[in-house]
C-alpha cells in the first residue's frame, strides 16, 4: 500500500511538467533499427548471462537478508498526445540493505549529501556484495528485461527518479522525449566523478547528436569501462 502511494506521489510530482516533443528527431529508420537492436541485444544478453543471473541471485540471497532484486521507480519516455507523465520500475540486483531509505532519514548529514547530487561518495548502505556488483556493473543486468519490454534502450540518457527532474530545468521536456538507456554518454564519461550539471549537459549532447553510429561507439566504450571498472559506483 505504501509503495503504491509513493508511486502515485512520484507521478504527481511531475504532473505540472509542460511536455512537448523536441524540435529535431532522427529519421524513422533510426528508431526502427534501434528498437530491433534493443530487442536482439536484450534477448542475447538474457540468454548469455542466464548463468550469471543465477549465481548473482544466489550470492545476494546469501550475503544479506532481503529481496534479490530492487525496483527503482523512474520516469519513462512520455506520451505527448496524452500529456501525462509516465514511470516504470527499473530492475537491478539489490546492492543495499533493506531499509536503505529509512537509514538516510536517520542520518540527516547523509540525507543532505544525497539530496545534492542524488548519490553518496561513501555509501554505508551498500552491502559487501553490492560494492562488487556495482564495480563490475553486474547489478545492472536485470535492466535487460526493461529493454525487452520497450521501457528502456541499450543506449540513451540516464534514467532518473521524479525528484531529479528539477536538475534538468528547461531541458526536462527533451530528456523525457527519449527512452533512458542501460548505458549512455554519462556512464562512459566519468560516471560518479561527474557533477550533476555535467550529467545534464552530457544527456543533452547525446540527445542532440544521437545516431546508430554514436550508439555503437558508446557501446564500445561501455565494454572498455566495464572491463577496466572505470567510473563504477
Amino acid at each position: 500500500m505504501l509503495q503504491e502511494q509513493q508511486r502515485t506521489a512520484d507521478i504527481e510530482a511531475t504532473a505540472i511538467l509542460p511536455v512537448a516533443p523536441p524540435s529535431m528527431h532522427p529519421g524513422i529508420v533510426y528508431f526502427g533499427v534501434k528498437r530491433l537492436l534493443d530487442i536482439l541485444g536484450s534477448l542475447f544478453g538474457l540468454i548469455v548471462f542466464m548463468p550469471v543471473f543465477a549465481v548473482v541471485a544466489l550470492l545476494v540471497r546469501l550475503d544479506s537478508p532481503g529481496p534479490i532484486t530492487h525496483r527503482r521507480r523512474v520516469l519513462a519516455q512520455q506520451d505527448y498526445e496524452a500529456g501525462e507523465p509516465k514511470s516504470f520500475d527499473a530492475y537491478k540486483f539489490r546492492t543495499m540493505i533493506v531499509d536503505a531509505d529509512a537509514y538516510l532519514k536517520r542520518n540527516p548529514h547523509l540525507m543532505r549529501e544525497f539530496e545534492k547530487d542524488f548519490k553518496l561518495r561513501e555509501d554505508p548502505r551498500v552491502t559487501r556484495l553490492g560494492r562488487f556488483l556495482r564495480k563490475t556493473s553486474l547489478d545492472e543486468l536485470p535492466q535487460l528485461v526493461n529493454i525487452l519490454r520497450g521501457q528502456m534502450s541499450l543506449v540513451g540518457p540516464r534514467m532518473i527518479s521524479p525528484p531529479e527532474l528539477m536538475h534538468y530545468a528547461e531541458h526536462s521536456r527533451k530528456l523525457l522525449a527519449v527512452k533512458p538507456g542501460l548505458t549512455g554518454l554519462w556512464q562512459v564519461s566519468g560516471r560518479t566523478h561527474v557533477s550533476y550539471p555535467e550529467r545534464v549537459r552530457l544527456d543533452m549532447d547525446y540527445i542532440d547528436n544521437r545516431s546508430l553510429w554514436f550508439d555503437f561507439l558508446i557501446l564500445l566504450r561501455t565494454i572498455k569501462c566495464v572491463l577496466l571498472r572505470q567510473g563504477a559506483f
